[in-house]
């Protein structure tokens, strides 16, 4: 599917998860230590880390931002995904070396490790198996579960490497929102993204094309108020040329959705306020 059809090209992809946060230099120390990033620039309030090339993760410094209250929406996980189960092996020798590892599950179309920053921002590191074993069903959704993982395994395989490999990505986002269709209405009906899961009336798996999830949705922990303290200030989505996002601020437009054009990138805001900008590759 394209985007001449309501709906964003396959090749989208999750781009660059900006974070606002209290102690700069700790959470640097941590993205780099423990989840294996690189900092590929830095300066007094501001760090940007990646691998190899690519610019993953942006932490902005705000000292006096307060505390994300238990009844704000927003970031439920930012979702590293490595490039083979021998690099999620070496991402659970650090976590364990250095940090606490929270889970670790088996979602049959990946294996992933669970673990919360030192300001309480979900992370999940995983890396997918092969498509032609995900789980197909008939309405072309994808079959996702939630399984014990053998972290044993998984640790016997690692390398060793302290650092995540070049191929790392922000594979998703899994946000926290006050309502399921309000939230589909915005990321299916008007950004353009397919459902590729549903549990229930309690969470909702969008993607681009036929990944399994770009972005997660769900209401587990009730909250109702939009994001003012620490944590998420905005995700991107990365849309494969300037046609694609042109025609997404079609689509928003005739929607009656406010957004801002600039510079390629198109910047919108969910119905929670959560911040997401649409861009054409840098």
């Amino acid at each position: 599917m394209t985007d001449s059809d309501g709906t964003l090209p396959a090749a989208t992809r999750v781009g660059r998860v900006t974070l606002r946060v209290n102690d700069l230099p700790r959470m640097v120390d941590f993205y780099r230590d423990v989840v294996g990033l690189t900092a590929r620039h830095r300066e007094h309030e501001r760090a940007v880390l990646g691998a190899d090339d690519e610019a993953l993760l942006e932490l902005i410094a705000d000292e006096n931002a307060p505390k994300r209250g238990r009844d704000e929406t927003g970031l439920f996980h930012t979702a590293f995904r490595v490039p083979s189960r021998a690099a999620l092996g070496d991402a659970l020798e650090r976590i364990r070396e250095r940090w606490r590892l929270d889970g670790a599950s088996d979602h049959l179309v990946s294996e992933a490790l669970y673990l919360t920053d030192p300001e309480d921002n979900g992370i999940e590191v995983y890396r997918d198996r092969p498509r032609a074993e995900w789980p197909a069903a008939d309405d072309g959704t994808v079959g996702m579960a939630t399984l014990p993982l053998d972290v044993d395994e998984i640790r016997d395989i690692a390398r060793g490497e302290p650092t995540a490999p070049a191929g790392t990505t922000v594979g998703h986002v899994h946000l926290e929102v006050s309502s399921l269709p309000a939230a589909r209405a915005f990321y299916v009906d008007a950004i353009g993204m397919g459902v590729r899961q549903r549990y229930g009336e309690s969470a909702l798996f969008v993607a681009a094309g036929d990944y399994h999830h770009h972005v997660g949705l769900n209401v587990w922990n009730g909250r109702s108020e939009p994001p003012r303290g620490r944590g998420l200030r905005r995700f991107e989505l990365v849309v494969p040329d300037r046609e694609s996002l042109d025609a997404l601020g079609r689509r928003l437009d005739e929607r009656g959705v406010a957004f801002a054009a600039a510079d390629g990138a198109l910047d919108v805001s969910d119905p929670d306020g959560i911040d997401l900008r649409v861009r054409v590759p840098s």
